[in-house]
């Protein structure tokens, strides 16, 4: 199999799982709105006291600079769960198996979907940013950090994305495919997204600063201000290489495996 005819079917398989996502048009707007709702409710309704409490009398005008990067990670993590349910459906369907015996690139099937997560991420984190923008966030940075926020957020993208193909294969029906990537979406709030992590209890605080989402988040917040970076981004780039290896290998592994009967 060349190079030119691994492209073709991936590309084939990212027009499949388009067309399933304008098929059901309630499932692929939930990463592009639950960002929108969260942010209103924030910004709105708490920021006042939260902005108050990060910066003495900053408000909302300081809390919107500080939420917006963590919101940015929540539009990410959402995508996850919808590509899980995907994979899950084909292979509810058993379609996977039937594209199995096709003369296609084995892995063109999960690429698909993989495309297909990263083209909604991109149009989550636009409507996101959007918003932001438009109820008040300000930032300094240059366009070259600007494409360094984007750069780490799309690498987390891609690293969430496999991990949920590899939910998606391990998933024994849909419905469970749907419930285990919803713990992807809690870590933004259990990290540095929404809160500094010096203002929680220590064994909360162990863990927001040891977990993934915080370094990443960290990192977007400072590229976004213009302040220095730091050791954040190689965190945070080390943990999103690591989860997209070793859930490339897992979903590799589950999907040459003979599939379970459903």
């Amino acid at each position: 199999m060349t190079p030119a005819y691994a492209v073709q079917d991936s590309i084939t398989m990212l027009r499949r799982n388009l067309r399933h996502l304008q098929r059901y048009p309630g499932l692929s707007m939930f990463p592009i709105l639950m960002p929108v709702v969260f942010l209103l409710l924030f910004q709105f309704v708490f920021g006042g006291t939260l902005g108050n409490g990060i910066t003495l009398g900053g408000g909302r005008d300081a809390y919107i600079n500080f939420v917006t990067p963590g919101m940015l990670l929540f539009a990410v993590a959402g995508a996850a769960q919808i590509t899980a349910i995907s994979v899950a459906k084909d292979m509810a369907d058993g379609i996977i198996t039937r594209f199995k015996t096709m003369r296609i690139w084995r892995p063109a099937v999960l690429t698909g979907h993989v495309l297909g997560s990263l083209l909604l991420n991109v149009i989550a984190l636009a409507v996101t940013i959007a918003l932001a923008l438009l109820i008040g966030f300000s930032s300094p940075a240059s366009p070259l950090r600007w494409l360094g926020a984007i750069a780490m957020l799309m690498l987390l993208a891609v690293a969430l994305t496999w991990l949920s193909v590899a939910f998606g294969l391990f998933a024994k029906s849909v419905e469970t495919a749907s419930n285990i990537p919803m713990f992807l979406t809690l870590l933004p709030f259990l990290g540095s997204g929404f809160v500094p992590v010096g203002s929680m209890p220590a064994g909360l605080r162990w863990f927001a600063q040891n977990q993934p989402f915080t370094p990443v988040t960290n990192a977007v917040r400072s590229l976004l201000a213009g302040h220095h970076v730091g050791s954040a981004a190689t965190i945070g780039i080390v943990w999103c290489l690591a989860i997209t290896a070793a859930s490339y290998l897992w979903a590799r592994h589950l999907y040459d495996r003979r599939p379970a009967a459903r």
